[in-house]
């Protein structure tokens, strides 16, 4: 799979935890906790992948890029810090809910920058064979992912 497809795919899994996270109603405690603890996995992975694979060869094969990875960088240190948050709060308590939605806005917001305004230039600038060896090696770092948010690289930015 190219790296730019499994990023996609990661996209895509979180959304549907967020829109679970969404039906499961006010009460539903245990739910919402087991799904941001999914979601706080899936996302801390997918941050350090794309800071320690990804970005680095978007920048070196599309310059043009740059601004669009240093934004993302920065969404991702904002991101990191709630996950960080989100996984010792309480699900009960009042903040978890609101929480939880500023992440899902701020993740969709990045989610659609990537996708649409800066995916197609890399794309082009790397070229199919390129991209599928990027995915493996992404798919192969997946396993080495810290679990903790704070110690993916832009946590500390």
């Amino acid at each position: 799979m190219d790296g730019i497809v499994l990023l996609k795919e990661d996209h895509k899994t979180v959304e549907q935890l967020f829109k679970q996270f969404e039906k499961a109603g006010d009460k539903a405690h245990v739910e919402k906790r087991k799904i941001a603890d999914k979601v706080i996995k899936e996302l801390t992975t997918h941050t350090w992948i794309e800071e320690k694979i990804f970005y680095p060869a978007s920048r070196e094969a599309a310059p043009d890029t740059t601004d669009h990875v240093l934004e993302s960088v920065e969404e991702h240190h904002v991101v990191l810090w709630m996950l960080s948050e989100l996984k010792d709060l309480d699900p009960a308590d009042e903040r978890f809910d609101a929480k939880m939605n500023v992440l899902m806005e701020n993740v969709r917001h990045h989610v659609e920058e990537e996708e649409k305004e800066w995916f197609p230039e890399v794309r082009k600038a790397m070229g199919r064979n390129r991209l599928l060896d990027l995915g493996e090696q992404m798919e192969k770092a997946k396993d080495g992912a810290p679990g903790d948010p704070l110690a993916v690289p832009s946590a500390d930015d």
